[in-house]
This record gives structure tokens, sequence and C-alpha cells, in this order.
């Protein structure tokens, strides 16, 4: 994508959600840390209905030691790899608090370092609480990335890379936010909504996907076509 069309393709996506934030619930820099750990291979929904009572609770690393691994796997037993998850919550809570004051750290090396927390995770905490021009880059934004030519790459790594490049200033803090709200709800995976995407001729994606109503149309037209081409056939046979 040229320089000219990603500062307009950042400019119309801006102009639609000026101020965009995380779809995870929170209250804290801590509690987001957790969501986001909690986030791992599971939707942004069911996190939330799974911390909605944890997050009333719980509300630092050592009210969350003081809960307990046990406690806390009833609370997000409906999230997968809930086991797993509690684990690395305790202990990423253990350490936080022998070691940071009960503060999240604001390094992405140093969370990297916490367990459960990889690069896309501490990413995404280094934007959404501390303000980081930092691109998480998850299955939405690999894919916009790639189908739209924004940020092509054949790794995270590369697309995460390829937007750092790209992305202008006025749009850096935001930019993972709206990329992957337009993944999550327009540039879908199986069928994306190039009828009502606002940024449809700036994007190299061929063949542009059809409204309900203008597959719909396509359709009944062929249908048309195949029937008065049967009795053709039926006469010449």
């Amino acid at each position: 994508m040229k320089k000219t069309d990603i500062i307009d393709f950042y400019a119309r996506l801006a102009e639609l959600n000026p101020e965009p934030e995380t779809e995870l619930a929170y209250g804290n820099d801590y509690q987001l840390l957790v969501a986001v750990v909690l986030s791992a291979q599971a939707t942004d929904v069911g996190v939330n209905k799974a911390t909605r009572l944890l997050f009333e609770e719980v509300k630092s690393p050592d009210q969350m030691v003081a809960l307990g691994e046990e406690a806390l796997k009833q609370h997000i037993k409906t999230i997968g790899l809930f086991n797993a998850k509690a684990k690395n919550v305790i202990a990423l809570s253990e350490i936080l608090v022998a070691h940071y004051g009960g503060e999240v750290p604001q390094d992405r090396d140093a969370l990297e370092r916490l367990p459960g927390v990889g690069r896309k995770t501490a990413n995404v905490v280094m934007n959404s609480a501390f303000g980081a021009e930092t691109f998480a880059v998850d299955t939405h934004i690999f894919r916009v990335g790639n189908r739209t030519g924004l940020a092509p790459g054949k790794t995270v790594l590369a697309v995460e890379k390829a937007l750092d490049k790209a992305t202008p200033a006025p749009f850096r803090v935001h930019a993972h936010h709206w990329l992957i709200l337009h993944g999550r709800y327009i540039c879908k995976a199986r069928t994306p909504e190039c009828w009502r995407c606002p940024v449809e001729d700036l994007c190299r994606y061929k063949p542009k996907s059809l409204s309900p109503e203008a597959r719909k149309a396509t359709a009944k037209t062929a249908k048309a076509a195949k029937s008065r081409k049967a009795p053709a056939l039926a006469k010449k046979g």
C-alpha cells in the first residue's frame, strides 16, 4: 500500500472511531494484564463474563494471591486452558508483589518475563495501559495487514515490524485497536464485508465480497440463465 493510501486508510478509520478502546473489561492496569492473559485463545466476550465477578473481588495482585489458584479456577473455568491460565495468573501476581510493589511494570521485557505473558500480551498492556506505540498482532491484525496490503508478512513478528514501519505518527497509538476492530467486525476471516468497508477502495484484496442482497441477485440471475439453457439443450439432444 502506498504511503498516501496508508494515511488515508488510517484517517478514515479514525474518523469513524476517534478514540478506540479494547473490548476487554477492566478497572486498572493489573486487571487489564490478567484479562489479556486470559484472552489467549478465547473471546473478549467470554473473558468479560468470566472476570465480571472476579474483578469485583480482586483488584490487585496481593488479593489474587490471597484468592488462590483453586478459587481462581472456579471463576475462569468457562475459558479455554483455564487450568494453565490460573497457574500463570497466580505466579505472575506473586512476582508483581515480590518484585514490583504490586504494580504492573511499564517495560515490555519485564512484562514478557512474567508467566503467561508473551510479546502480544505485553504489547497490548503497553498500548492500552501506558499509551505506548506498540502493535499487538493477533489473528485479526495479521489477516488485515496481509489482506489489505497495509503490512504484509509471513509471520506475526514480520507483520508487527511492517506496521511499525508503515504507520505514521498521528495514528500510531490507536492503530492497534483500529485494526483489531476492523478485522473483527468488517474484514472477517471467511467473508469480509467489503460492501460496507470504509477503506475498500484502498485494499488490494480481490475479489471484493458482495453484499447479501447482491449475492442473492447474482444467484437468482445464474439460476434463471441455467433454467433457460436446460430446455435448449434438451431440444438439441
